[in-house]
């Protein structure tokens, strides 16, 4: 099995546990102002590093698909001998 294969497999296996208060940043660290029974949208897990971002989606560049566009306006010479 690949890294990338195992790390993707323990990502879903740790999205699908249930996080608890007691895990959070905040709440260990005695940051948390809420009372809550459940993690609230402000969770972030405690790590040893500390406090980490949330990961992002990656952003990838589409590529350019025409050089030309399909359609475009008429020069302003074109609309004048329309007009003329």
């Amino acid at each position: 099995m690949s890294a990338g294969v195992a790390a993707s497999r323990s990502t879903k296996s740790a999205k699908s546990r249930k996080v608890t208060c007691e895990e959070c940043f905040f709440s260990r660290h005695g940051l948390c102002a809420l009372a809550l029974d459940e993690p609230c949208a402000t969770f972030r897990p405690d790590h040893p590093e500390g406090l980490r971002p949330p990961s992002q989606l990656r952003f990838v560049f589409r590529q350019e698909r025409r050089r030309q566009a399909a359609w475009a306006f008429p020069s302003a010479q074109e609309q004048a001998a329309l007009h003329a």
